[in-house]
């Protein structure tokens, strides 16, 4: 059998030599011969392939910060894979050249890699987390899960950077293994339509199924001029946040022109802080700005008495006030997996 291939969970065969995928929302029917949406999943006379299994087209050590990460070890580095393939098609990737790799060259690109593999240099670069991250992580989900379960017996964490549109039979088979996911709420329904080429419900039912099973969740909003940026869809995403948990953190970030989407500017400081406010204002806890360093919007603050608990310029933290996990002011237990890890590293 050739690298990369190998039988695909969550799949049901039908008549005709016909799969039908159950992994991602979209569960996909596939003819024999045909790839599934996300380009990386072929029926191959009545049985379903994926095409990526521990083909990595992108391997780093990244600050868990740049997942973004604030409350899951923060401080942290976070040994990040990522193969070809995305069951979105979103107008503004700024990945596009690997996610959307499959249907602009048809094939599948990738350093061949075991999950032994990646496992090692996790612990050889003192990462203490895996991040499954770049594209989105479903659809090289057999290599995640394996890999996953290695990890979780070595002691080592596993994080998804997701678009969330997974299904409930998937969350069930990676939750045992899976410790934290940051998931895109990127717009309303027509925007998932428009620009991405999905449906909004899958999403929101990951977000509250995946907070349900006790898998540390945080959300971002890329906020884009004139797609997502209005009073009215912020004050929407913070009351949904709120129904499921106000201890969710919530990143509005900004956008930069790229892909298919350079005709729309810089995402303003001002809107940013705009859905700040209205997601603090409402209740939620813990409300960043991303992609503007330096703004403040960064920080994590007391949500009881108000006071800096750690500060960030980035990636980066220069300041903390946080001990044992709680406000070093007020003795607030401050939500979040992992937070004594500064405590260990950092002498601030």
């Amino acid at each position: 059998m050739q690298k990369g291939l190998k039988e695909a969970m969550l799949y049901e065969k039908m008549p005709e030599q016909k799969v039908r995928c159950h992994l991602c929302a979209h569960r996909c029917i596939i003819s024999e011969g045909k790839r599934g949406i996300c380009g990386v999943r072929e029926n191959r006379e009545g049985q379903l392939y994926t095409l990526v299994y521990g083909k990595i087209i992108a391997r780093h050590i990244d600050p868990i910060e740049k997942k973004p990460f604030f409350h899951f070890y923060p401080g942290s580095r976070s040994y990040s894979i990522a193969t070809v393939g995305c069951n979105f098609r979103c107008l503004h990737c700024q990945n596009w050249e690997i996610s959307q790799y499959p249907r602009l060259y048809s094939g599948v690109a990738g350093e061949d890699m075991t999950p032994e593999e990646v496992v090692r240099e996790t612990k050889l670069s003192g990462s203490i987390s895996i991040s499954y991250t770049y594209t989105e992580p479903t659809v090289f989900f057999e290599f995640a899960y394996d890999c996953s379960k290695l990890a979780h017996d070595r002691g080592i964490k596993n994080v998804f950077v997701s678009n969330g549109y997974m299904t409930r039979e998937a969350i069930d088979v990676i939750a045992p293994y899976l410790d934290g996911i940051n998931i895109d709420l990127k717009g309303d329904n027509d925007f998932y339509k428009k620009v991405v080429g999905a449906k909004l419900a899958p999403v929101l039912n990951t977000i509250k199924t995946m907070k349900e099973k006790g898998i540390w969740v945080e959300v971002t909003t890329l906020v884009i001029p004139g797609y997502n940026d209005s009073e009215d869809f912020f004050h929407w995403v913070a009351d949904f946040l709120l129904s499921v948990d106000p201890s969710i953190p919530w990143h509005v970030t900004q956008f930069y022109p790229t892909y298919k989407m350079t005709d729309r500017p810089r995402t303003p400081v001002s809107i940013l802080r705009k859905a700040r406010e209205i997601g603090l204002k409402k209740g939620l806890k813990y409300v960043y700005e991303g992609n503007v360093p330096g703004e403040g919007g960064e920080n994590t603050y007391c949500p009881r008495c108000g006071a800096l608990l750690i500060e960030r310029f980035g990636f980066t933290i220069t300041k903390m006030n946080l001990r044992e996990g709680r406000c070093s002011r007020c003795n607030n237990e401050i939500d979040g997996e992992g937070l004594t890890y500064l405590d260990r590293k950092h002498p601030f």
